[in-house]
C-alpha cells in the first residue's frame, strides 16, 4: 500500500522525535537537521531508523543530500516508488 506524503511526514517526525529527543509537533517540512543540532551519528541513526520503518534502503548518494525533513521525505518517496 502506497503512503501519501503526509503519512510519511508524520512517520519521519516520529522518528526524528525519538532519535533526537525533540517534539514531533515542532517539526515542519523546512526543519533541517542542523536546526536540530544533529551530528553525523544522529543523522546515521535517523536514516537507519527511517530505512527500518519503511523497509527500504536509501542510496548512499541520496543519504549525503538529506539535510531536512522535506529532503528525507523526498528520498523515502523516491525509494518507495523505485
Amino acid at each position: 500500500m502506497a503512503m501519501d506524503r503526509s503519512e510519511i511526514f508524520n512517520k519521519v517526525c516520529e522518528i526524528a522525535a525519538d532519535v533526537l529527543g525533540v517534539e514531533a509537533g515542532e517539526l515542519s517540512d523546512e526543519t533541517t537537521f542542523d536546526d536540530l543540532d544533529a551530528n553525523s551519528l544522529d543523522r546515521l541513526q535517523l536514516v537507519t531508523a527511517m530505512e527500518d520503518e519503511f523497509d527500504i534502503e536509501i542510496d548512499d548518494d541520496k543519504l549525503m543530500e538529506i539535510n531536512s525533513v522535506s529532503e528525507a521525505i523526498d528520498a523515502i518517496e523516491q525509494t518507495l516508488e523505485a
